[in-house]
């Protein structure tokens, strides 16, 4: 199977056509993704996942804010960390050797150029993987997932320097340093 095909045949999320709408912004309302991936609604959180796909579909990332649109409004929310959360892994191997994130909306996204694996600084000083998505989105990497990263990661030696390189889709992407 190639890539195209593999793309194809995953799940891609259902995102609304936010890229045709101007609305006006409306202010904020009080919902919150926290850092583990759920939505809440005045601290309480949002237990049907038929109503956080349909927020997810219009959530968009304006330089560092973000907001739902819909045709006629536009209306902040707080995200503590990433929009989603990458909570598998999977190789898939054909011609080109792809790696399949799946989000804890179920969504499954090919690690791929258009959504590179990247680093993040966190506030201790540790660099994390995350995805980048759609909309300026990202995602980061639960335990596990970020567990079978580290799984199928290559070891490289540099200048007497060995660090860790993810291959998805024909890219590579470094994971981090072993010294």
């Amino acid at each position: 199977m190639d890539l195209k095909q593999l793309q194809l045949s995953l799940q891609s999320p259902y995102l609304a056509p936010i890229e045709l709408w101007d609305p006006a912004f409306c202010g904020d309302i009080p919902i919150r993704i926290d850092r583990h991936g759920g939505w809440f609604y005045l601290d309480s959180k949002i237990q049907r996942p038929e109503l956080v796909q349909l927020f997810a579909s219009v959530l968009t990332r304006q330089q560092q804010e973000y907001f739902l649109l819909t045709p006629v409004e536009k209306v902040r929310i707080q995200v503590e960390d990433a929009a989603f959360v990458i909570v598998a892994i999977e190789q898939k191997t054909g011609e080109t050797p792809t790696l399949v994130a799946t989000t804890n909306l179920a969504d499954q996204v090919l690690i791929t150029a258009e959504y590179p694996l990247f680093l993040q600084p966190q506030p201790d000083g540790q660099l994390l993987p995350y995805l980048r998505l759609w909309r300026g989105l990202t995602a980061k990497f639960s335990r596990a997932a970020y567990y079978q990263l580290v799984d199928l990661a290559l070891p490289i030696q540099n200048k007497g320097k060995t660090t860790l390189h993810i291959y998805s889709a024909g890219e590579n992407f470094e994971l981090g340093s072993l010294d």
